[in-house]
């Protein structure tokens, strides 16, 4: 059951846009939880380097609703590329298993 899940991630330098997201795939039930927490970031857009903080996403979800998670983030996303990640669990404790495969359709 383990290698069904997999962890999302992606930031938003807007607390209000990270909120919108959260909301948006918890009540679509598309993630069993979001973890929020603000951090500084520095990378290259456009040829230039940005120093700002942003509010990274750490979500729980099944892999394969991974596209429907992505599909969700973009459409209120206000980055024009936002970084969505998705990483494979290995291995986990048998009862948070458990528990995402009630929460999430």
């Amino acid at each position: 059951m383990k290698n069904n899940y997999a962890i999302v991630t992606t930031s938003c330098n807007d607390e209000e846009n990270a909120k919108e997201i959260t909301e948006r795939l918890l009540a679509k039930r598309l993630v069993s939880y979001v973890q929020e927490s603000k951090r500084f970031s520095s990378y290259y857009w456009k040829g230039e380097i940005v120093k700002e903080y942003e509010y990274f996403l750490t979500m729980g979800t099944k892999k394969a609703l991974f596209k429907e998670v992505e599909k969700e983030i973009k459409s209120v996303h206000k980055y024009e590329v936002p970084a969505i990640i998705m990483y494979d669990i290995l291995d986990g404790n048998k009862e948070i298993f458990d528990w995402m495969e009630k929460e999430i359709i």
